[in-house]
């Protein structure tokens, strides 16, 4: 079999100058249950100038005479249990082939001039850059007698480390990563997990001494019977213990084994004796603190919305475990530190919205409440050894304010240690509501609406839905400068729906959005949509959808099943091949929530709605596609690029050829770039200025002041 692809060469591209933060009514007019039909028709395939003629004739280019025609020689046809599927865009999955980066460049050359000139690309980027310049913190951490925290001055490409002997002294800066590269694509860890060097498979732990030659470290722990086991390590609050958590997936389960420091007389010199405390994948255990050998754990073991127990390692077998704070009757109990010896610093999530509570370590009894307004805790800093601690706030509209709380004080209460405000932005002109919408099967969804105060429900304005769903992941409210312009200078409406596979009420809701639920987000985000039509927000043609990663698979699914529902979509760094997903990187560990198309059972689930197997294969007529905006990256080692690329390759081949439609659809590739975590400041500024001025063109929607 042969492939074909054309590539039309013309003038001039326009330069790319470099978007930000994060590292998810059933209406009787809109039909939900179209499906997309499934197949691979096992003919040559020509990837023709259809659709790059009409770019070009849209931003009037003149193309060059001459087309050059790369052919590409490739008869990939896979057997799925006894189910042949063709996949001519094999040959995209290798990124490094002249022909991948070829294509990349070619389809980078349609899309970065139309995103250039798009109407209100220029004063969003200004005003973007202008409004996100303000500086930025962290809380700030005591390590030793010195205190840490994380600072950018407003358009830095990455926060540097800084330094202070108290909390009113000067601060300094003890390393900034921007002097690492030009153009700030080095970025620091900011998980502490591990390095950016750990391999996928066969990870091994090893002790380092500080001061000595890395060829020096010891090997302290090793799976090789289990190649796809990670680790991760914790020392206990009292030094004694290392506390090792075992994982193997995404899925929120992992064994805890422990080793007694104090037990070793001539300290770390090999592989550690390991004492298996839990030795199953059956639920999650994380490790709080411990009072000697007492340890305290928060873990879903016949909780799904999780609770804290307490362990003896002197009695450790099940029976003799004790529940410190039970399960919550609604509310998903989120993070847990240990602060001032004596005290638990608990989150709740209620409602997709964060509850910081004091409880007693002793006896598990609340002591109080903490001032908390509608929004999320997104840093929290506390030792145990320490009576003080620091939490961060955010919410839609507010960047951040950092509370500080002594519990030494006779009568302590949070106070604001720092608060950063945004020239610009006026909190108060905005208006946060949250509403709760059915599904296709009647569940009640919550979801986030952000505009303008006192807006009317005339069907007028634009929407940008924004979702996820999945790996119990909460997509609770966070301050996006990008957001807010959307909603000042373009009139729109941001909605963000709490679709099931989050993590929003525990692991229920996740696993009615996994493996084979995993058609219920789809319907919710869909349902999302018609209720704010049928509210009278909105309409279809008005309504951008959005996501990124499982996000991205969502958007692009949702198309698939109801192109009419939308005007615009854009899918970033999408999941859009789930037959082969598991086959890259650690895509492997994804089989926890998706299912492994190895598996007769799953793969007949799977190839029901992954987006690249549910594209037209030819032209044909049919509800054409909303314009669409797909993102990735050449150097994303998570979602690999060769997802976007094989899907965007059949989009334009089969629905972009086809007679009715006249919707762009166009791929952004990144260069330099990853999955997201610490892309430099203005990256990240440029690319939200794409995504929304091509929202903006899409829709025609123009800039008010």
């Amino acid at each position: 079999m042969r492939s074909y692809i054309a590539f039309s060469k013309y003038g001039s591209i326009w330069n790319p100058i470099k978007r930000v933060l994060f590292s998810t009514k059933k209406g009787s007019a809109i039909v939900t249950s179209r499906r997309t039909p499934f197949w691979y028709c096992l003919e040559p395939f020509f990837l023709r100038v259809y659709s790059m003629w009409k770019i070009m004739c849209f931003l009037n280019l003149k193309p060059h005479k001459h087309i050059s025609l790369h052919q590409i020689l490739q008869n990939n046809v896979d057997d799925y249990h006894g189910v042949k599927i063709s996949d001519p865009y094999h040959w995209l999955e290798d990124p490094d082939s002249e022909e991948t980066k070829m294509f990349v460049e070619q389809q980078n050359k349609l899309t970065m001039p139309f995103l250039e000139q798009c109407a209100v690309k220029e004063q969003f980027h200004q005003r973007l850059t202008e409004l996100y310049n303000y500086p930025k913190y962290s809380c700030p951490y005591k390590r030793g007698k010195r205190y840490f925290y994380f600072h950018n001055e407003g358009l830095q490409n990455q926060d540097a480390l800084y330094v202070q002997d108290s909390l009113n002294s000067p601060a300094s800066v003890f390393f900034d990563p921007n002097t690492l590269s030009e153009d700030g694509t080095v970025a620091l860890k900011t998980d502490g997990m591990c390095t950016e060097t750990t391999t996928n498979l066969n990870q091994k732990l090893y002790y380092h001494l500080i001061g000595t030659s890395q060829s020096e470290d010891i090997l302290v722990a090793e799976f090789p019977d289990n190649p796809k086991w990670h680790s991760s390590l914790t020392v206990s609050d009292d030094g004694r213990y290392a506390v090792l958590s075992i994982t193997e997936g995404c899925e929120p389960v992992n064994r805890l084994w422990y080793c007694d420091l104090q037990q070793l007389p001539n300290g770390i010199t090999g592989l550690l004796p390991w004492v298996k405390l839990v030795d199953t994948f059956e639920a999650q255990y994380t490790y709080i603190t411990n009072e000697g050998t007492v340890f305290t754990l928060r873990t879903n073991l016949d909780a799904p919305r999780y609770r804290l127990i307490t362990i003896d390692l002197q009695k450790p077998e099940q029976t003799h475990w004790k529940t410190l704070i039970p399960q919550h009757e609604k509310d998903v109990l989120g993070f847990v530190e240990c602060v001032n010896q004596r005290y638990l610093l608990v989150n709740y999530v209620h409602d997709v919205k964060d509850i910081l509570q004091l409880y007693e370590l002793q006896s598990g009894k609340l002591i109080r409440d903490l001032p908390l307004d509608v929004g999320t805790v997104v840093g929290l800093s506390c030792k145990k050894k320490h009576p003080d601690f620091f939490y961060k706030f955010t919410s839609f509209t507010t960047p951040g304010i950092i509370y500080h709380c002594d519990l030494s004080q006779p009568d302590p209460e949070p106070t604001i240690f720092r608060q950063v405000e945004v020239k610009g932005i006026n909190p108060s002109d905005y208006q946060t509501t949250q509403v709760f919408y059915p599904s296709k099967d009647g569940t009640k969804i919550p979801m986030f609406l952000v505009h303008a105060r006192g807006i009317e429900r005339d069907g007028s304005h634009p929407v940008f839905l924004y979702g996820y769903g999945g790996f119990e992941n909460s997509i609770q409210p966070y301050y996006n400068t990008a957001y807010l312009l959307f909603i000042r200078h373009l009139g729109g409406i941001l909605a963000v729906a709490n679709i099931r596979g989050g993590g929003e009420y525990g692991q229920t809701w996740h696993k009615a959005g996994t493996l084979g639920n995993k058609q219920n987000c789809f319907d919710d985000f869909q349902c999302a949509a018609e209720y704010l039509i049928q509210e009278g927000y909105t309409t279809a043609s008005q309504i951008a959808i959005n996501g990124a990663s499982n996000g991205g698979l969502l958007v692009a699914a949702c198309v698939n099943q109801c192109p009419e529902l939308f005007g615009c979509a854009v899918a970033e760094v999408g999941v859009m091949d789930m037959l082969k997903f598991h086959k890259f990187t650690i895509g492997h560990a994804w089989t926890t929530d998706y299912g492994c198309a190895d598996d007769p059972g799953q793969f007949k689930w799977l190839i029901k709605y992954s987006p690249l197997h549910n594209l037209p294969q030819t032209p044909r007529d049919g509800t054409p596609y909303p314009a669409m905006l797909l993102l990735t990256a050449d150097h994303d080692d998570r979602v690999v690029p060769l997802h976007t690329l094989k899907y965007v390759a059949t989009l334009q081949h089969g629905v972009g050829r086809s007679p009715g439609q006249t919707q762009l659809l166009l791929v952004r590739v990144d260069t330099r770039s990853g999955h997201g975590a610490g892309k430099p400041t203005a990256k990240a500024i440029l690319e939200d200025t794409h995504i929304f001025s091509f929202i903006a063109q899409t829709l025609k929607l123009s800039w008010r002041e």
